[in-house]
């Protein structure tokens, strides 16, 4: 079972010449709010009588700790000034998403003395961490009650999801690329060495035999899915229960093997050799495992299997993505586009009021699935590169109403479409995207920080409206 949790190394950091007790006191305060969130929370009270980091000595004796504690991120909130030096150094050894942040200063006492300066230790903080090259991300000083805590800790959390799920990204790859995908092609070395990625590859022919095994044996497992689409009111009348089970067996091969070898995601050759081979399109298979946050894209598409993973990981694990094609526009609406693919999207995310089947691919294959998904605001990114340099590109879109077609679809809308067709035609983009509900660009923007060699490129909102986003 992979492990979606965030575990949060929480550091608070003081400075010995401001008052030891009111450093201790916001300390407490920020720790009740954040377990109040229920955040998993990874403290340092064993390290002295304050719970805090303020030798630099002290700075690997934590990071050792944190390692065993498996810690995916830093949160050191400013108490006073706090310790520049043993933070930045703790920052650099650790090397995981860090989060910089410090309550408002009260007023001045009457005395005229100043009780904490956290202001002005977060501007030394900021810059003794750029010298030790340590890529931050920071919440603008604030109560900690403000409203821009809490989105700007949110959005936080979830950029360690992205960034911790990017980090260990194993992709499966069935088979070769199809032929005439020219655009699909991936550069596997250049994704290992720029960022770690490793591509597991299988051929179609042992999955196919995994599969014939599962449907020979007609397995309670199978036997299981089969009643659980029953249930489900999904009309599979057309192709017949004999290539359900096909379609079934074969998801379960499919998911055999991403357990086996650990895998954030798969890109598949769905067509034509598997259904040649196998007499079923894999579309429904594929739409069952990417509902269990499997995400399963076609064409062997790496670098769509890539940008699923990281649009999965934006929304902690919360519903699943759905992989599209940019096809047509709207008929009537400028601005309007349709996300479609033949029979891929999860079904949880079906519209209501959307009939589902599952139907033959024209007179050639059962095994493609027909739904709309349901309305709402969307994420729409790309993962993707070539000559050597790699973009992420991110924008959000809403759900409209339009033309009913086949396969699993929906049309969205965006303020300004041929800004957004300019940038797929100039690239390094092709016609494939990942969608999710809800609007993620500002993680998908902030986990680039994380992420060197990877430029975020955002269309809407601008890259500036993002930042705006970010500190307001």
């Amino acid at each position: 079972m992979k492990d979606f949790s965030i575990r949060l190394g929480f550091v608070p950091t003081r400075r010995l010449v401001f008052d030891k007790e009111e450093a201790q006191k916001h300390k407490n305060l920020i720790k009740d709010k954040l377990l109040s969130w229920k955040i998993n929370l990874v403290d340092i009270d064993w390290l002295n009588e304050d719970g805090m980091l303020y030798d630099i000595k002290d700075s690997e004796k934590v990071y050792k700790y944190f390692l065993e504690k498996n810690v995916d991120a830093l949160f050191l909130p400013h108490c006073n000034f706090g310790t520049e030096s043993a933070v930045a150094k703790l920052g650099k050894l650790m090397n995981k998403p860090l989060l910089l942040w410090g309550p408002r200063d009260d007023a001045p006492l009457k005395s005229g003395v100043r009780t904490r300066d956290t202001q002005c230790g977060l501007f030394a903080t900021s810059k003794v961490l750029r010298r030790f090259g340590v890529p931050f991300t920071y919440i603008t000083n604030s109560w900690i009650e403000d409203k821009v805590f809490e989105k700007g800790f949110d959005n936080f959390l979830r950029v360690a999801s992205v960034v911790k799920a990017f980090r260990n990204l194993r992709i499966g790859m069935i088979s070769t690329r199809p032929g005439e995908f020219w655009s699909v092609m991936a550069n596997e070395g250049e994704l290992l060495e720029k960022f770690g990625i490793e591509v597991i590859p299988v051929a179609l022919t042992e999955v196919i035999s995994l599969a014939r095994d599962y449907k020979d044996k007609n397995s309670e497992k199978l036997r299981a899915v089969v009643e659980d689409i029953k249930g489900k009111n999904i009309d599979y009348s057309a192709i017949g229960e004999e290539n359900l089970k096909k379609i079934v067996a074969l998801k379960l091969a499919i998911k055999e093997w991403v357990k086996k070898e650990k895998l954030s995601a798969v890109a598949i050759q769905c067509w034509m050799a598997l259904p040649d081979e196998y007499g079923v399109a894999p579309c429904f298979a594929n739409a069952m495992l990417t509902d269990e946050k499997i995400p399963v894209v076609c064409e062997t598409d790496i670098h769509g299997a890539i940008t699923s993973v990281i649009l999965q990981a934006a929304n902690r694990y919360k519903e699943p993505i759905f992989f599209a094609d940019l096809t047509i526009r709207h008929p009537k609406r400028d601005n309007s586009e349709l996300l479609w693919h033949c029979g891929n999207f999860p079904y949880s995310l079906k519209a209501k009021d959307s009939p589902a089947s599952v139907e033959w691919q024209g007179e050639l294959f059962p095994g493609i699935a027909h739904w709309r998904l349901k309305g709402g605001e969307i994420t729409v990114a790309r993962f993707d590169g070539d000559n050597g340099k790699y973009s992420l590109l991110m924008g959000h879109a809403h759900s409209v109403e339009g033309p009913q077609t086949s396969g699993t679809y929906l049309w969205v809308e965006v303020n300004d479409w041929p800004l957004w067709e300019e940038k797929f035609i100039r690239g390094p983009y092709i016609h494939h995207v990942t969608g999710i509900y809800g609007k993620f660009a500002p993680v998908l923007y902030e986990a680039c920080r994380y992420i060197p060699e990877l430029i975020p490129d955002a269309i809407e909102p601008t890259e500036e409206e993002l930042k705006r986003w970010l500190r307001e």
